[in-house]
């Protein structure tokens, strides 16, 4: 169980969403960087013209200083290359009131507030499953979520926020929540048309580019304006 404090009272917040939604290619930046959405070969990358939504299961949720397993073991069992396994610094939304069919300009209403969140993927079974991305994005571990909840009051600005990753202190993303295709507002209102939000429950809002590695011994942080640092060291399983 992850429990995070509220930032600027002293009450805390058990982590336990029904689901976690979260919005793949919303940086521009990180489109440019993923071939993966190609159409064809020798196409250039192209915006997503409405957000693209995958799951995380609520087994990938751990705290501030909790460690990132990769599941090396399992992962030996197939013939990949470089089983490579990437950070992804993401802005993560918690849902605050039951929410189904909602505008954007009503969508912040719902909002209880924002953290840091880290995507963390394993990219080999993501881009090799048919299925899609799920059980790549899900294994134990794979959504660091802290340092502290942000009310939504203190942060009325979400769409424009400074969000950064370093890795071993090396500055790896750094890029504004301005620069997300698909707003806050915008993600709320489309994903609540497409199923009921219910209290607590997540939203991972994209990652911008700059994604990479991670291997045992690493230390990863993101840190997003207004929220804080959440750090924590990778291992292998």
């Amino acid at each position: 169980m992850v429990v995070l404090p509220i930032k600027g009272s002293d009450r805390t917040y058990e982590v336990a969403p029904s689901k976690i939604i979260a919005v793949g290619l919303n940086y521009r930046e990180h489109v440019d960087e993923s071939p993966t959405i190609l159409t064809r070969p020798g196409d250039k990358p192209v915006a997503p013209p409405e957000p693209i939504l995958f799951a995380k299961t609520p087994n990938v949720l751990v705290g501030p200083g909790a460690p990132i397993v990769v599941p090396t073991s399992f992962l030996a069992r197939y013939p990949f290359k470089e089983r490579r396994t990437d950070y992804e610094a993401e802005l993560a939304v918690f849902i605050g009131r039951r929410c189904r069919n909602v505008e954007p300009e009503e969508a912040i209403d719902y909002v209880l507030g924002y953290s840091c969140f880290n995507d963390v993927s394993q990219r080999d079974i993501q881009n090799a499953d048919r299925s899609g991305w799920f059980r790549g994005k899900s294994f134990d571990t794979f959504g660091p979520v802290g340092p502290a909840i942000v009310p939504k009051e203190a942060l009325p600005e979400p769409d424009n926020l400074v969000i950064e990753c370093r890795l071993n202190g090396k500055v790896v993303q750094r890029s504004r929540t301005s620069a997300m295709i698909f707003g806050v507002r915008e993600l709320v209102s489309y994903i609540s048309k497409n199923f009921t939000l219910e209290v607590g429950d997540i939203i991972a809002t994209g990652t911008p580019s700059g994604v990479g590695p991670l291997k045992a011994g690493d230390t990863v942080e993101v840190e997003i304006e207004g929220i804080g640092v959440l750090s924590n060291p990778v291992r292998e399983e």
